[in-house]
């Protein structure tokens, strides 16, 4: 009887950026310089922008455990669902309202940019942010 092969698991692979790569969420710099700092522990974002530029990142490297860990607890999902046929493409920052050191509150306004099967597509969003003990978290967000 052939053997069969092995089933691939259901959760994509990481896509592979290194940390000198130019970094997935746009802002210039490299990715260890950028949100790599951010997804190691080493340092949180500094605003509710950076917050989304590194969760964004964090999308694209399938990094979960950080997407969980910046996600408000009241809204927090028990993981996060990572669509194998989904490749990121860009991030456009469109707006902010607050969201900085001196908030405690503040909005995200983006297109996100994503191939689905060859497709192009994008998602635009309003998120909104609060801090939880000092740190910027994702609460929830309005399909625009």
């Amino acid at each position: 009887m052939p053997r069969r092969a092995n089933r691939r698991s259901a959760r994509p692979e990481p896509v592979s950026v290194r940390a000198g790569s130019p970094c997935p969420c746009g802002a210039g710099g490299t990715y260890a310089a950028c949100c790599g700092r951010f997804h190691s522990g080493r340092e949180t974002a500094p605003t509710a922008e950076a917050l989304m530029r590194s969760r964004y990142s964090a999308f694209v490297v399938r990094d979960e455990p950080y997407l969980l860990r910046t996600w408000a607890p009241a809204t927090r999902p028990a993981s996060v669902d990572f669509d194998p046929g989904t490749r990121w493409a860009g991030l456009e920052i469109a707006g902010t309202t607050d969201g900085t050191l001196f908030h405690t509150t503040g909005t995200v306004t983006f297109v996100a940019r994503y191939t689905q099967g060859g497709e192009p597509g994008s998602l635009h969003e309003r998120s909104r942010f609060e801090k939880v003990d000092g740190a910027w978290v994702y609460v929830d967000g309005t399909f625009l």
